[in-house]
């Protein structure tokens, strides 16, 4: 087992040989680059027409036909690079090593690989390398594959780097942080598909990498892997993940906080966006913060400030640097529009239940794309207040805190562009924030309810009062939203409650039991700092509980104590029996609804086609659960990754049947036999098991 710090750093002079290192890593590179050379050569000097060779994988298994005529570049040596933004932006050149602070610059270059130790593919997502032009087969007929798309091997073009930024983290100015574990290694401009940047995470350390090793582990890189690639599946604007490759090379981490310490490790993912320039890119150039005193490390440079801006706009908003000549109205297009996607990205989140975990500024990106995966979680039992980073402790970062947090991220980044901005007319667009993601939540709702012919003023009420009753009854939120399909549409002089009955008993199969939700209100209850403050305060100062009694968030604490009582005071047959009727009422309600689709003309059966496709191309049936990545990572870390493959694929049509899921009932979920595509073993469509509720994300 090698660990990290046994290893130094390679500088490089031509990209391919590493030439100053520890005498016996010096051997072990020149023998294998020796090795490489004389395969070539072979191949080369060869009279036969072609060589079968067994590329082998946990994740494929196929011979692949290598040309042996001459000795030609694969594809990844071929990838068009075009650096434009090392081009455009001021690159710091510096020779210092080591974590530094880095003034009047937007990227450092990277002087020293820090190769893996065979390194080897845990999973490919064929969609995001083909975004590259690449095809599996393209990376897996190299190789230096694993090399190059690790960040131990420079690919020809490629130029390493790392992002200087800062951030608002958990509210309080952090100062410099940049890209501790993340190399550039450039852009790359394909015909079809645009210009992508090529990152990898886990290379390494870089200037700002403080008092980190620069690398991530395999456990971590799994969650980032899917997850990026999950979203991208359900339509929510994403960073993408074209590979994940992991090694011998091991670090040491401490997983659940607890003091002990494993050797896990080291991996790396490709990941691929436009760009990775977020909000606290423009937050170098702030001044001393008055709350932490910590300032921006090219604090008052409003010229790079403003070449920084530029270059975003032109690169990224070409229609909005061609439609202004006025500088200034330029600047304030493109604050509405960085606002505009940053509320329909959250809009996105919230109906699909994700919930980000750190929603820094360091971690909004200026594109509006979910970027950085770290503690993020999918809601199965919905709770407006669930959580997911378990470092979180005050819940800034709830589910139902995100969208405010986002206007709260836009006022910071407001503040960064100073004088670039009118400040009257960005306080007007961030007054219009939630509006927008109000406008675009309630949109995405009405699909997910299969409302599509009329907007009704009564949709937003029926839309709160769905979700109470799935709070109240601790129903799974993707899958209650999934059975909605399967609710009857409404005929003339059908009997309501034999009609909707065994649609109501699907969904109760998706509710929690009281044991359940007295385990969940009681964990709540103890760890909720605020509640216990208030009920301190009822206790020893009344007085003063009174005045602040009738307080929206005191109420809604005094609320869910009560709920929490009322469930201590009922038994399972009367839980039951109350879930019951309220999702009875519920139903009935969405059927009137439902007949105002129709105007009485058109055609009935259009109608409910319509209503359906929209309803199932809108609702999910496999999210990433916490559940499932752990299963993929137990797996991975004892040497199987069939199971991270075998979920990226399910991922892969996350609104689709067709995948050979276990349907939610053992039937179809309207009811009619279904017929399995594939063997499948684990129904990734299910409640997440006993076990999952101990899983801790930090």
């Amino acid at each position: 087992m090698r660990f990290v710090s046994e290893l130094f750093p390679l500088s490089y002079s031509d990209g391919m040989l590493p030439t100053k290192c520890s005498s016996s890593l010096f051997h072990f590179w020149r023998h294998t680059f020796s090795l490489v050379q004389t395969w070539r050569l072979f191949i080369q000097l060869s009279h036969a027409a072609a060589h079968r060779w067994s590329v082998r994988s946990a994740a494929w298994d196929w011979p692949v036909l290598m040309e042996s005529s001459q000795c030609v570049s694969t594809a990844l040596e071929r990838l068009p690079f075009n650096n434009t933004a090392l081009k455009k932006l001021p690159v710091d050149d510096t020779q210092e090593a080591g974590s530094r602070t880095v003034p009047a610059a937007c990227f450092s270059r990277i002087r020293t690989l820090q190769p893996l130790l065979r390194p080897h593919f845990v999973a490919l997502s064929p969609p995001a390398l083909a975004l590259l032009g690449l095809s599996v087969q393209d990376v897996l007929s190299d190789p230096l594959a694993p090399e190059y798309l690790s960040g131990s091997r420079l690919m020809p073009g490629s130029d390493p780097a790392a992002h200087c930024y800062c951030g608002h983290q958990f509210g309080l100015f952090a100062g410099q942080l940049g890209d501790g574990a993340v190399m550039y290694l450039g852009e790359v401009e394909s015909g079809t598909h645009g210009r992508w940047e090529i990152q990898v995470k886990g290379a390494g350390v870089t200037p700002y990498s403080r008092d980190g090793d620069g690398r991530k582990v395999l456990r971590s890189s799994i969650r980032e892997f899917l997850c990026s690639e999950a979203m991208a599946a359900l339509g929510i604007p994403s960073t993408r993940a074209a590979s994940l490759v992991t090694s011998d090379l091991y670090v040491s981490r401490d997983p659940l906080n607890s003091g002990r310490r494993i050797p896990e490790r080291c991996s790396v993912v490709l990941r691929l966006a436009p760009s990775f320039i977020r909000f606290g890119s423009f937050e170098i150039f702030l001044g001393r913060d008055e709350f932490s005193g910590l300032k921006g490390p090219s604090a008052g440079r409003h010229d790079i400030r403003a070449q920084l801006l530029d270059y975003v706009i032109d690169t990224f908003y070409p229609c909005i640097q061609q439609a202004h000549s006025n500088r200034r109205e330029r600047n304030m297009a493109f604050f509405r529009e960085v606002m505009n996607r940053t509320a329909k990205l959250v809009a996105k989140w919230q109906c699909v239940g994700f919930c980000h975990g750190v929603l820094n500024t360091d971690n909004m990106s200026i594109l509006g794309l979910t970027l950085d995966y770290g503690p993020f979680g999918f809601m199965d039992r919905f709770d407006p207040d669930f959580i997911c980073n378990a470092s979180d402790k005050r819940g800034r970062y709830s589910y139902q805190a995100q969208p405010s947090v986002c206007r709260w991220n836009l006022a910071r980044l407001a503040e960064a562009l100073g004088s670039e901005l009118d400040v009257a007319e960005a306080g007007a667009i961030l007054d219009d924030f939630m509006l927008t993601y109000e406008a675009f939540y309630l949109s995405i709702m009405r699909k997910k309810l299969g409302l599509v012919r009329k907007e009704e003023t009564e949709d937003s009420e029926l839309i709160s009062d769905l979700l109470r009753v799935m709070h109240n009854t601790g129903a799974d939120f993707t899958n209650t939203f999934r059975l909605l399909s399967c609710v009857p549409w409404p005929e003339e002089g059908d009997s309501e409650g034999a009609t909707v009955g065994p649609v109501v008993d699907l969904i109760l199969q998706q509710c929690a039991s009281i044991e359940e939700l007295k385990h969940f209100g009681e964990k709540a209850y103890q760890e909720n700092i605020e509640l216990a403050m208030i009920l301190s305060m009822a206790q020893t100062n009344p007085a003063m509980f009174s005045m602040v009694a009738d307080r929206p968030g005191v109420a809604q604490q005094l609320e869910r104590m009560g709920r929490l009582k009322e469930l201590l005071e009922t038994d399972q047959d009367e839980l039951k029996e109350k879930q019951r009727d309220d999702w009875i009422r519920w139903v009935c309600r969405y059927r009137r609804r439902l007949a105002k689709e129709s105007d009485g003309t058109s055609d009935l059966s259009l109608i409910k086609k319509e209503r359906l496709s929209v309803m199932n191309n809108n609702n999910p049936r496999v999210i990433l659960r916490n559940y499932i990545a752990q299963n993929a990572i137990q797996a991975a870390e004892k040497g199987d990754f069939s199971e991270v493959n075998r979920v990226l694929k399910a991922l892969e049509k996350p609104y689709s049947d067709a995948f050979g899921l276990e349907p939610l009932d053992g039937h179809s979920a309207c009811g009619q036999k279904e017929q399995k595509v594939m063997d499948v073993t684990v129904g990734y469509d299910r409640k997440p098991p006993a076990w999952a509720q101990r899983i801790c994300i930090t």
